[in-house]
């Protein structure tokens, strides 16, 4: 029996650090603080360490900010606010005139 006391306190622990590591994890996602945090450890490291990702990382962001929503296909058809129309004066009444 005291041949394999070491080896019996060996796995006990590994299955205590384990349970605390299970435990943790599960507190953590409740919370919600899990990828705020681990965001972080990454920038930090990719500022330190690779300077040109992190700053390519944040053009990617500002990019991907930048693009349009695409309109989806079951939505109804809607004129476009922010298209320009040529418009003639209602006193001469061009050939850019639009109709009402």
């Amino acid at each position: 029996m005291g041949e394999l006391l070491p080896f019996l306190m060996v796995v006990a622990s590994l299955a205590a650090v384990m349970g605390f590591f299970t435990w943790l994890a599960v507190l953590v996602r409740r919370r919600g603080v899990a990828g705020a945090a681990f965001r972080s450890i990454v920038d930090v490291y990719d500022q330190a360490w690779h300077a040109t990702g992190h700053d390519s990382h944040y053009e990617i962001q500002v990019q991907a900010e930048r693009k349009l929503p695409i309109p989806s296909p079951d939505d109804p058809w809607r004129p476009d606010r922010g298209a320009v129309t040529r418009r003639a004066s209602p006193s001469r009444g061009g050939a850019g005139a639009v109709p009402r």
